[in-house]
């Protein structure tokens, strides 16, 4: 498939780069390789091939979610270096202005 060096110059000029008169030409003649590969590409008879989600196979990762007793808010506040009305009180990192 043949791409002009027209339609490149309106890609370069959305994406605002600014090329050669060669690099166009050069451009031009790669993309439209690329899409001579896509072309073929196209033709293979893809008829009893099953679609894939996945090229590789996939396994759940997480373990069961099962509830476990927790530390609670009293706990914590005996435990924590600063506990202020139920949070963890830390040193401020990011500046308030």
């Amino acid at each position: 498939m043949a791409i002009d060096v027209s339609a490149i110059e309106k890609s370069a000029a959305l994406a605002k780069l600014s090329l050669e008169q060669s690099e166009k030409h050069l451009l031009a003649a790669q993309i439209g390789d690329i899409l001579g590969y896509v072309a073929i590409i196209n033709e293979i008879d893809t008829s009893q091939v099953a679609p894939a989600e996945h090229v590789a196979g996939v396994v759940n990762v997480f373990r069961e979610d099962i509830p476990v007793e927790t530390l609670g808010a009293s706990k914590l506040a005996e435990i924590a270096p600063k506990f202020d009305r139920g949070h963890f009180v830390v040193p401020r990192i990011i500046d308030a202005s």
